[in-house]
């Protein structure tokens, strides 16, 4: 059983970091011309590149944006969710479809549809990147946190009332460390869509908030850095995946 385990887990560290090989190969070439099977000179020409096309305050647009994200919508989603796993919600199948809605709906045609409406009330341009990609967060913390809040038991709560517990202390002392793990993936979900995001940043922001999925696009467009893009892109996957492995690592200590 364990040895099958870690072959799992193996069989997933390679699936995720395999892809990732042709990338590191680009990002460290200074010349990789065909045939050749590796690069025929290696340097730092690509990361000088990235940083002087603005890979570093791109980094933190995209950081700050996907926890503002993540700040809103994981609450959101716990209490929708802890709602839906509850019995006094009326009509729970239309309210669920309702906060589903954004999974099904295509992102660009809501992006465009809303972006004319955010212009006609004057909201700015970044608090409406923030509000799409909230509700476009919604639909997987919420369903995460439902169910999260489906398994758990309520007993111990009651436990810690009956101890001499308030309410909020058997909240914030005994629910929420329990639900610490489920409300760590709903961040890490959260987070992924703002940090990932290039429909809503492009359409909404106007061009003016620079993220680093934007950065890639607008490098990748150009012809000829392939170093370059190679150093923007693995910016754009390293940070998520060391945050998926630090969420797994809560999980598997609780």
């Amino acid at each position: 059983m364990a040895l099958s385990v870690r072959a799992g887990r193996a069989a997933l560290a390679v699936w995720l970091l395999l892809p990732l090989v042709p990338l590191v190969l680009w990002a460290a070439a200074d010349r990789w011309a065909a045939p050749a099977v590796l690069p025929q000179a290696w340097g730092t020409a690509g990361l000088r590149d990235a940083v002087a096309a603005g890979a570093g305050p791109a980094s933190v647009r995209s950081t700050v944006l996907g926890l503002v994200v993540a700040a809103l919508a994981t609450p959101l989603g716990a209490m929708a969710g802890r709602a839906l796993a509850g019995s006094g919600v009326p009509a729970r199948g239309a309210v669920l479809g309702a906060l589903l809605s954004p999974l099904v709906l295509p992102p660009f045609a809501v992006a465009l549809g809303l972006d004319v409406l955010l212009l006609r009330l004057r909201v700015p341009s970044s608090v409406g990147v923030v509000l799409l990609l909230t509700v476009a967060a919604l639909p997987y913390t919420t369903v995460l946190m439902r169910t999260a809040y489906a398994a758990h038991d309520p007993g111990f709560e009651e436990e810690a009332r009956t101890l001499g517990a308030t309410a909020r202390r058997a909240v914030l002392a005994v629910q929420l460390p329990m639900l610490a793990p489920a409300l760590a993936g709903a961040a890490f979900l959260a987070f992924l869509v703002g940090w990932s995001d290039y429909v809503v940043t492009l359409l909404v922001g106007g061009g003016q908030l620079v993220t680093l999925p934007l950065l890639v696009a607008s490098a990748a467009s150009s012809v000829g850095n392939e170093a370059q893009v190679a150093v923007l892109s693995l910016g754009s996957v390293l940070p998520p995946l060391a945050l998926l492995v630090a969420v797994g690592l809560l999980g598997r200590r609780r």
